[in-house]
């Protein structure tokens, strides 16, 4: 059995110290222009009505982008079917041209006229649930992603929630607050 001296164990320990640095700031890469595109549109939508804003999740990202490279590869940019998904999920599709992560929360965070905060519920023959997965706070993970279909000039974004709402995107009805 080898021993080590006091000063090599305490040298090694300065090494990993200096240059380790922590597990999860490692692991940490920077984020993307659309990925800190998507993130500033979200959380400034939870800012406005209190909530705590959503952290990025590569978990999340990589799994809207293997969704939106299948629907852009084998089903020419159409919604996806993510019923079952395990995430909290909303879609975002444009034809016409390219978009931007900041016009597909926005068109998320359009409905919010139609959402009544105080009694939680939707204005008769208008749908909330994109809106009320934005700004539920529960959620807070995020990750999206986007893809185009040249052929078509259609885009589709895809972004998943960590924590989901529960209640998807159905119109929003019953008690207690969404955010």
């Amino acid at each position: 059995m080898s021993s080590y001296s006091p000063s090599s164990v305490l040298l090694l320990l300065l090494v990993i110290f200096i240059f380790g640095g922590s597990s999860a700031e490692a692991a940490e890469a920077p984020l993307s222009s659309a990925a800190k595109e998507y993130l500033q549109a979200h959380n400034q939508a939870r800012a406005a009505v209190g909530v705590e804003p959503l952290d990025w999740s590569e978990t999340l990202a990589n799994a809207s982008s293997r969704v939106v490279r299948y629907q852009r590869n084998k089903m020419s940019c159409n919604f996806a079917n993510l019923t079952n998904s395990r995430y909290g999920a909303n879609q975002f599709w444009a034809g016409g041209g390219s978009s931007t992560p900041r016009m597909a929360v926005d068109k998320w965070v359009e409905e919010k006229k139609y959402y009544n905060h105080g009694n939680n519920t939707c204005a008769p023959n208008h749908t909330c649930g994109v809106y009320t997965q934005v700004v539920w706070r529960k959620s807070l993970h995020l990750g999206c992603a986007q893809a185009t279909c040249t052929k078509d000039q259609t885009t589709i974004a895809i972004c998943f929630y960590d924590p989901p709402e529960w209640w998807g995107h159905v119109v929003m009805v019953g008690d207690g607050a969404i955010y």
